[in-house]
């Protein structure tokens, strides 16, 4: 079987080493040594200045949304993961969807300011498949309306627009660290802000508002994560280089061995190196696509329809928008498998299984 993701695992005597030392520290959460050495790590890596380890990536986002205080319509992409919208509606605002650019599948700025009303209070953009969003046009329709800015950046670890990490941009960026991501903590998230204060209201809210042990700052959640996670993220941030080549290796094979396919790539960011984070192609239509992952499965190969449906018209608790271009691509997008252990002669074949059903 070749599933369509693999998390990486680092050598196991690696990992146990750290956690003789939880064992002999018995200090298994509450930001413990090795949950703050990954803060620190990550921050540095990263090249972001201020940063926050938690329990995962929705958590990341329902907290910047709670620490900007927003209210009413924040306007967002229905071509992402349910998170970005669930957290919106969780967080008793309303989610407005803005259709998407079609060549590199992320929000487009022209309807993001279409869709602006005096209700609106912030814009929550994704850097889909890792892609950097137009961050300037963004900023400067935010900077115009007097709006806040979320990035959700789940898939856009070690990412940078014009040499700058794309966690940089906006007032609050996330990242998710779970196992099917890059680089992951086996369960875990990131918060990135360049506003010290807005820091240090979020840290507060990362454990229940405590300031000292009788004492509240803020309103809280539990959004802390365990020394067991943050061991996972040490470890594996010492082969984040090993995990960007191989897989920027196995995606190049795809670009070489597909040439002839009816499909097409998202058009990366011109100021931005991918991260290959997945390998997205879309197809020149539904007919193909659905031959194409029946041929897959026959062959025990998984691929994800990834993001499919569109949320902008099958959310039970959302009334259907229609969107030309985010209906029509969620139809014949799929990411086919890109991980870390994945073999050439695997991706040969799955190109090979490919070609083979638009050549019948």
């Amino acid at each position: 079987m070749i599933p369509v993701t693999k998390p990486f695992l680092p050598p196991l005597a690696e990992y146990n080493a750290y956690l003789e030392g939880v064992w002999q520290r018995q200090w298994l959460t509450n930001m413990g040594p090795l949950a703050s050495d990954l803060e620190m790590k990550l921050k540095q890596h990263l090249g972001v200045s201020h940063l926050l380890f938690v329990t995962n990536g929705t958590v990341a986002l329902q907290m910047a949304i709670k620490a900007l205080n927003l209210t009413g319509e924040i306007i967002t992409t229905p071509f992402s993961f349910i998170a970005t919208t669930s957290c919106i509606v969780w967080e008793n605002c309303t989610p407005v969807f803005a259709d998407i650019n079609r060549d590199n599948l992320n929000i487009d700025p022209a309807s993001i300011e279409k869709a602006i009303t005096d209700k609106t209070s912030a814009i929550l953009a994704t850097h889909v498949y890792g892609n950097p969003c137009d961050v300037e046009k963004i900023e400067a329709i935010a900077k115009k309306h007097n709006l806040k800015v979320i990035y959700d950046g789940a898939h856009a670890f070690g990412v940078k627009v014009k040499g700058k990490s794309v966690f940089e941009y906006g007032d609050v960026s996330t990242c998710s660290l779970h196992a099917t991501k890059l680089y992951h903590s086996g369960e875990g998230g990131l918060i990135v802000t360049k506003d010290p204060q807005l820091l240090k209201k979020l840290a507060y809210m990362r454990n229940f508002g405590f300031n000292g042990p009788e004492a509240f700052a803020e309103l809280g959640i539990n959004g802390k994560n365990s020394e067991l996670h943050a061991a996972m993220g040490l470890v594996n941030l010492k082969y984040i280089e090993a995990i960007h080549n191989k897989r920027k290796e196995i995606s190049e094979r795809y670009d070489e061995k597909l040439k002839g396919l009816k499909a097409v790539r998202p058009k990366w960011h011109k100021d931005s190196a991918q991260n290959y984070a997945y390998y997205p192609v879309v197809f020149e239509s539904e007919e193909l696509l659905l031959k194409s992952v029946q041929k897959l499965a026959g062959n025990n190969i998984g691929a994800r329809r990834y993001f499919y449906p569109s949320l902008a018209n099958t959310l039970p608790y959302l009334n259907p928008v229609e969107l030309e271009v985010t209906d029509t691509i969620s139809k014949k997008v799929l990411c086919l498998p890109l991980y870390y252990d994945l073999s050439l002669e695997e991706v040969d074949l799955i190109c090979r299984l490919l070609l083979r059903v638009q050549n019948n």
